[in-house]
């Protein structure tokens, strides 16, 4: 995540897709839209099923996005930009390399943690919503090798191990997403990025004699 978490669409398609001034009541309507789904998943529930537990009507819910489908889409992104904003805040009050991966990483952990194994699991198995997951797993890779190129340049991390700790994160979200990473390790997917910070940290510390 250069913002860690992001949108995952382009721009330009999404801002013809919504309003572009974001409205109090659809923003409202995401927040419980988001903590519905993360609670429930979202392929069981109608838009009956929706309307009656937001107390709307469908022209109210369809306010969020143009049809369902595309509800599904913004609730997920939501989901993204608001952890990232979380995260990137309780990053950006970490001064040292090595915590600030640690913190990051229990970041994305504790907001992967908010995911119902019933929201995980839609948002893996329909093609759009795991776009979306997949886009931001790719952004923090990127954010976590930005952080480990940070700490080489302050003489905090070893040289020699860089490139391979950058592969692992991204080897690691993309097993973490394809479900191979949770089956063998019995592992959440918040306590499989939680785990990664520490392995990272400690094993790119400088030791004596090594550099």
């Amino acid at each position: 995540m250069s913002t860690a978490f992001r949108s995952g669409v382009d721009p330009a398609r999404d801002r013809r897709s919504r309003p572009t001034r974001e409205d109090p009541k659809r923003k409202q309507l995401l927040q419980d839209l988001e903590e519905i789904f993360l609670d429930e998943g979202f392929s069981s529930l109608t838009t009956d099923d929706l309307c009656k537990r937001l107390r709307c009507s469908k022209s109210t819910l369809y306010s969020v996005a143009g049809s369902r489908e595309q509800i599904n889409q913004a609730v997920v992104r939501h989901f993204f930009a608001h952890s990232t904003a979380a995260i990137e805040a309780e990053v950006s009050a970490t001064t040292d390399p090595a915590r600030r991966i640690v913190e990051y990483l229990k970041g994305v952990g504790e907001a992967m943690n908010r995911n119902s194994p019933a929201f995980y699991e839609d948002m893996v198995s329909y093609p759009p919503t795991a776009e979306i997951y997949r886009l931001n797993s790719r952004a923090a890779a990127d954010r976590v090798q930005a952080m480990i190129e940070e700490g080489l340049r302050d003489g905090i991390f070893r040289s020699a191990d860089a490139a391979l700790a950058s592969l692992t994160v991204a080897y690691l979200m993309d097993g973490v997403q394809s479900g191979e990473v949770l089956e063998t390790t019995g592992l959440s997917a918040g306590e499989a990025f939680a785990e990664l910070g520490e392995l990272l940290v400690h094993g790119l510390a400088v030791r004596s004699g090594t550099a």
